[in-house]
């Protein structure tokens, strides 16, 4: 005769197995699996197309794998980039990008690749036109604003006549500039709060960096104004001579910093 109390103990245990069967067999099935190449990438580009990124991902992902070593499996790489950088995930279309250049050195993309992922680097949608936003590339991220520099940089040595070299050639402005204002903008709050020789070495470093930024104005207005300070005349007088030479309208001897004025990237 069976022991009741086993058969209690039993009956859970076969539920559980019957629950776990059954949930197996409810997993959903992947519905690319007879799709072609071609369905899929015809299917990932509607979705990115409709702004459905990361669906578009996961199916480049899929074509990726499954077109490996065609050219094919080559754009579905450069694709899940793009879709990951208009999805706003700039650390995953970094790395898509890394493996790509790593993977593809002699690819004809790779002028796109090298211009995508210098947009990417920027971690913004300011381009030249940073004034739609109000915002300030020299008072965001530094290495970040370096590291697109050096992508664009890059292309444009390397493809000067890509399609892509134009607006580079843009957005490298755009940076220099903006990382001459990030010096200037410590500098001048050094000078503000008396700490003379550290508002001297950021002006300078500006001035030698960046010599055709539209920031060099105020930095030689701030050497002046932090070699007086520190009893350097010879210093201050030859800072004094630059900025009359290069700025024969300056203002800035003569009524100092101006507040609320717009900064140089406002066209506006």
């Amino acid at each position: 005769m069976q022991d009741p109390k086993l058969s209690l103990r039993v009956a859970p245990i076969v539920c559980g197995l019957a629950l776990l069967v059954a949930g197996c067999s409810s997993t959903p099935k992947d519905p690319t699996v007879n799709w072609s190449v071609e369905k899929i990438s015809a299917e990932a580009r509607d979705e990115k197309n409709a702004g459905n990124y990361d669906k578009a991902v996961s199916l480049l992902e899929k074509l990726e794998g499954r077109a490996a070593g065609t050219p094919l499996a080559q754009q579905a790489q450069l694709d899940k980039a793009h879709a990951q950088y208009k999805a706003g995930d700039m650390a995953q279309a970094q790395a898509t990008l890394d493996r790509f250049l790593k993977m593809h050195p002699a690819s004809p993309a790779l002028d796109y690749a090298l211009y995508l992922k210098g947009l990417t680097a920027f971690n913004d949608n300011l381009g030249i036109f940073g004034f739609l936003s109000q915002q300030n590339l020299s008072e965001r991220d530094q290495l970040a604003a370096k590291s697109s520099f050096e992508s664009f940089k890059e292309l444009v040595a390397r493809f000067p006549e890509s399609k892509y070299a134009p607006d580079s050639r843009l957005r490298m402005t755009y940076i220099v500039n903006s990382l001459a204002e990030h010096e200037v903008h410590v500098a001048r709050y050094y000078l503000e709060r008396g700490a003379h020789v550290a508002a001297a070495s950021r002006a300078q470093t500006a001035v030698t960096d960046y010599p055709g930024s539209p920031a060099l104005e105020q930095a030689l207005y701030i050497l002046v104004r932090a070699y007086d300070a520190l009893g350097m005349p010879q210093l201050r007088d030859d800072a004094q001579r630059i900025l009359t030479l290069n700025f024969p309208q300056s203002t800035y001897m003569s009524q100092g910093f101006k507040r609320d004025t717009d900064p140089w990237w406002k066209l506006w």
